[in-house]
């Protein structure tokens, strides 16, 4: 039987337009006026709610196996469904073992099999002295590699150096996948130690990571990338100056790309309480200028897509009060789509930016970056039928406790978000509807 999914407001790549998407076997095989559907046909009529094509979150630390109980492949895809995002892509780092070998990417997959409720891709890892196993990673199927420049906090994946990456990007040149660069220069950062005392106060932590860790990054990378012709993606950009430099590199032909995620989008380091580790990440959440340079940069396009950086931890881990100690990283992945389009619509109107745009930084570009585009990202023949039906004007409150990821952490909780997801559909099918898991275990490994 014939799957159709209508709406007045779908959220095609050309734009928005009433329309019917049919589907066989979870592909889009037609995309039709609103009222045509051929009789027998199974329709779900979602009227006047948007449909918008899954979101594809590039950035997404799970943890399993070795640390599960940060975040685990059951948590982050129910968190995933229940926001709308049909896809995510693993994060090298953080689980034990780490992605840096096949044998890491063995056990990443047999932890996730059979729990996932979202499609799962995986990046593998550049660190110290592994060039050698790169070849056999993208063969095994990983879709392009993550580095640090800076210690990742967790030691089974340390920093890389120039000499590290001139080693390893031959590599990725030649087989075609990018890499994914955590863009902050060791020797700008400023050591906890010279900061005491004074951990409680964000502004203390926030003197600790100045633009200039992240210009000076961006630049080296700017330089290799020019070099040795390899995509570079920057991720979680987080300042004005950066934009910059990723801007004046892409005018001059230089192959690379950029994200920035929502908690840069939404917050200001203005409005940081003292003592609030629960927005502590890195870089750091900045003044308000560096945000409205964020969403400039995304309305120019010198970034290119928005990833959630979802990085949970248990709250002992959080340190609450010690911004200094506690561990950098805001889960968000469940809330993605709302905190950016609550903030889209204030900044929107005036920049002329709406739904084609976020449909572009969430799913469309994303999915490109992961090598993915040929069947996730738009709501185009041919792709899967992932899908979002979601109600752009519908507002609530961030209730922590009912959220679906492990730890009930979020410096969203109590913000009064707009965007309500009714039902995420993958390849055709509802995994998520009326707020509840529906159809458990049916996310692929990509």
């Amino acid at each position: 039987m014939a799957v159709i999914v209508r709406s007045r407001r779908v959220i095609l790549p050309e734009g928005e337009h009433p329309a019917s998407i049919h589907i066989d076997r979870g592909t889009i095989v037609a995309i039709d006026a609103y009222g045509n559907a051929p009789a027998g046909a199974d329709v779900l009529d979602a009227g006047d709610l948007v449909v918008s094509p899954g979101i594809v979150d590039t950035h997404v630390h799970v943890n399993e196996p070795g640390r599960t109980e940060w975040e685990g492949f059951d948590t982050a895809t129910r968190a995933a469904a229940a926001g709308g995002v049909t896809t995510i892509v693993d994060m090298p780092l953080n689980s034990v073992p780490a992605t840096t070998s096949t044998g890491g990417l063995d056990a990443k997959r047999e932890a996730a099999r059979r729990q996932c409720h979202v499609d799962v891709g995986f990046w593998g890892g550049v660190v110290p002295g592994n060039h050698g196993e790169l070849n056999a990673l993208v063969d095994a199927g990983v879709r392009g590699f993550k580095c640090f420049l800076v210690p990742s906090g967790v030691d089974e994946f340390p920093a890389v150096d120039e000499g590290d990456l001139r080693r390893a990007l031959p590599v990725l040149v030649r087989r075609r996948v990018p890499l994914l660069v955590h863009a902050e220069d060791p020797h700008r950062i400023v050591g906890a130690e010279l900061a005491q005392p004074g951990g409680a106060r964000y502004a203390t932590y926030l003197a600790t990571r100045p633009p200039a860790a992240e210009v000076d990054a961006i630049r080296l990378m700017i330089r290799l990338a020019t070099e040795f012709s390899v995509h570079t993606h920057i991720v979680h950009v987080a300042a004005a100056e950066a934009v910059d430099e990723i801007a004046r590199a892409r005018a001059s032909g230089v192959p690379i790309t950029a994200e920035t995620c929502p908690h840069y989008l939404t917050f200001a380091a203005e409005e940081v309480p003292d003592g609030a580790t629960l927005f502590k990440c890195a870089p750091p959440i900045r003044e308000s200028r560096h945000r409205d340079a964020l969403w400039e940069g995304l309305r120019r396009g010198a970034l290119d897509l928005v990833a959630t950086d979802h990085s949970p931890a248990p709250p002992a881990l959080k340190c609450a009060g010690d911004f200094l100690r506690a561990w950098g990283g805001i889960a968000s992945l469940e809330l993605s789509l709302a905190a950016t389009w609550t903030r889209l619509r204030a900044v929107g109107a005036s920049a002329r930016l709406g739904l084609t745009d976020l449909a572009r930084w969430m799913s469309a570009a994303p999915a490109s970056l992961a090598g993915l585009a040929d069947r996730k990202g738009a709501i185009a023949i041919g792709r899967d039928a992932d899908l979002i039906v979601w109600d752009p004007d519908a507002a609530f409150i961030v209730d922590a406790a009912a959220l679906q990821q492990r730890h009930k952490l979020t410096p969203y909780a109590g913000r009064r978000l707009t965007g309500v997801v009714r039902t995420t559909l993958l390849r055709g099918e509802p995994v998520w509807n009326d707020g509840r898991l529906v159809r458990p275990g049916v996310g692929r490994l990509l």
